[in-house]
């Protein structure tokens, strides 16, 4: 696979999409080797496109099959390894959960960052990485959290998407 794609807010909120709809569109689209991971919007392809034009195409495909305004992430698989290598708290880290928010607005995880220094560390913990912010918080206080109200704010839905450790790690397999 070339390319991990991670879509944003699908199968939450509403946006129902089967995974073995979403691999039909991509593929009918032209991508190739279309896979997913688990439920929640995590794709691996290959494509000849690359950066901004090949995430165009993926959010176009999309919105034509799904009929919504569709976001997406897209790295390639080097990229995705070094985020997951780069996590720098305990990944089992008993009775917390381990998170990476990917953004592509440098602004919005600048904004993320820097409130890590208001947070309570008995709470949650934010570091900043290469086109992420690395989060980990208490199990069950995840959107109760001063970083999981942030990151539902409106202003980033087009810009962000969280995933937990273990599903990008399973993403490498």
């Amino acid at each position: 696979m070339d390319h991990v794609v991670l879509l944003r807010g699908i199968n939450v909120g509403g946006i129902n999409i089967k995974m073995a709809d979403l691999r039909a569109a991509l593929t009918a689209a032209g991508f190739e080797n279309v896979r997913t991971v688990l439920a929640t919007g995590n794709v691996q392809l290959s494509s000849p496109e690359k950066g901004h034009a090949l995430k165009r195409s993926i959010e176009a495909t999309l919105a034509a099959a799904f009929g919504y305004e569709a976001w997406v992430i897209v790295l390639d698989l080097p990229q995705l390894r070094d985020i997951v290598d780069g996590y720098p708290f305990d990944p089992e880290h008993d009775g917390w959960h381990p998170y990476v928010i990917f953004g592509n607005d440098a602004d919005h995880l600048a904004e993320l960052t820097a409130v890590g220094a208001a947070l309570d560390p008995t709470v949650e913990r934010v570091a900043p990485g290469a086109s992420v912010v690395y989060w980990e918080v208490v199990r069950g206080s995840t959107t109760d959290s001063a970083i999981g109200k942030l990151t539902a704010k409106a202003k980033y839905k087009p810009t962000i998407t969280t995933r937990n450790l273990r599903t990008l790690v399973k993403m490498l397999a």
